[in-house]
């Protein structure tokens, strides 16, 4: 049909967004600073466009944009490595953040990445022919990594609520298994660093670090973020 939607957002500066936008691999598609600020750019088959607006208020943003991906793994890193040469670290908290890449409970490996003007971009791949949420798991356990990573995350944003059912997990008499309770601690010191208690994110990050899982391939994922969230703490 030949066919194309692209989205225009606002942003406060035409610069700093294309600067932005640069260190994560994207082109500029186009730019102009008169008679109204504009500029768009592209990466690959995603292109975003972006007017000049000094009064957008990057804290009250509700822009969103879902990309999808065969190669979501890889896109993560490239990300993640721009913003890393970029800003000195791995941003996770504040604006820009990107969140962990998670495998979710709808069908999609994604991760969520928020630019300095408090654009949210979705970046999920398919991997799962049932699209639709999962049920919530049974197990107490289960459940509770379930619930603690659904609120904690950027589409509910209650680290408050995520912290007390991961304090809960953490100091039950029963014993967590060490892949179980690495998950647990590293979603309890996310909590910890968006609530800015960096005593005891300090505490969980050091902890986590001591878990030895029997099969430490499949938490690279938690290993990854525990890395990133370390990177956030004040330096002495």
């Amino acid at each position: 049909m030949g066919e194309k939607a692209i989205p225009i957002y606002p942003c406060r500066s035409i610069e700093a967004t294309w600067e932005f936008y640069r260190a994560l691999g994207f082109e500029q598609a186009s730019w102009q600073k008169r008679p109204n600020p504009y500029v768009a750019v592209r990466r690959g088959d995603v292109e975003l466009h972006f007017f000049g607006w000094r009064k957008h208020d990057p804290a009250a943003s509700m822009n969103m944009c879902y990309i999808v991906t065969a190669a979501v793994d890889d896109l993560y890193e490239a990300f993640r490595g721009g913003l890393k040469q970029t800003l000195g670290r791995v941003p996770a908290r504040g604006l820009p953040r990107i969140s962990a890449l998670r495998d979710m409970s709808y069908g999609v490996r994604q991760f969520l990445l928020s630019d300095p003007d408090g654009l949210q971009l979705r970046i999920g791949q398919p991997i799962s022919d049932e699209l639709g949420h999962a049920p919530i798991p049974e197990g107490r356990v289960a459940k509770a990594l379930h619930m603690a990573a659904l609120l904690g995350g950027d589409s509910k944003g209650d680290h408050r609520a995520a912290a007390r059912i991961l304090d809960r997990l953490l100091t039950t008499d029963d014993p967590l298994t060490s892949s179980d309770r690495l998950k647990a601690l590293v979603l309890r010191a996310e909590a910890a660093v968006h609530l800015e208690d960096w005593p005891r994110a300090a505490t969980l990050i050091t902890e986590a670090r001591t878990i030895r899982p029997t099969d430490l391939s499949t938490h690279t994922d938690d290993l990854r973020r525990l890395d990133d969230l370390e990177d956030q703490l004040p330096t002495a």
